[in-house]
């Protein structure tokens, strides 16, 4: 089982976009049994008491003009233990990548890369909470979820 952690500021946004774009890939594909997939944040901003708030209703909306839900999920904080159960540890900024190293304690293994850097791309995913414009952040989700599947055939881990 490949399992998989996509990490952004808050995961109201980008990280559980990420999280059920790749959920509905490979249940169209028929390999969702391979997979573990979840998201996280590297905040606590989106977290009161314990309890999560749920997918920011904007990016909850232009999931659900794919045909994606994203019903029930709740942000949560990623932890150090996170980086022993997880394969692949994914985050979607620069300031994601340097904030999941200091929580993870490092990436010794090197599990944690950035999203885009799967369709050979440097750039950032933009945060849409500030941008505004949740299309172009899902379709640079969608581009680096594809890219990752690939990334995965490529060597041989599908």
């Amino acid at each position: 089982m490949i399992k998989i952690l996509f990490v952004c500021h808050g995961n109201i946004c980008r990280s559980p976009m990420a999280e059920f774009i790749l959920k509905d890939m490979v249940q169209k594909q028929g390999i969702a049994e391979q997979f573990l997939i979840s998201s996280a944040a590297t905040s606590t901003e989106e977290i009161w008491n314990g309890v999560g708030n749920p997918v920011y209703p904007p990016a909850k909306a232009e999931l659900a003009r794919h045909g994606i839900g994203c019903e029930g999920k709740r942000a949560v904080q990623v932890t150090r233990a996170d980086y022993d159960k997880y394969d692949f540890l994914i985050g979607m900024d620069s300031a994601n990548i340097r904030n999941m190293q200091r929580i993870l304690g490092g990436d010794p293994a090197g599990k944690v890369f950035k999203l885009l850097s799967f369709a050979g791309l440097d750039r950032d995913i933009s945060d849409p909470w500030y941008t505004g414009d949740f299309g172009v952040t899902y379709s640079d989700v969608e581009l680096g979820c594809k890219s990752f599947l690939k990334y995965l055939t490529q060597r041989s881990l599908l």
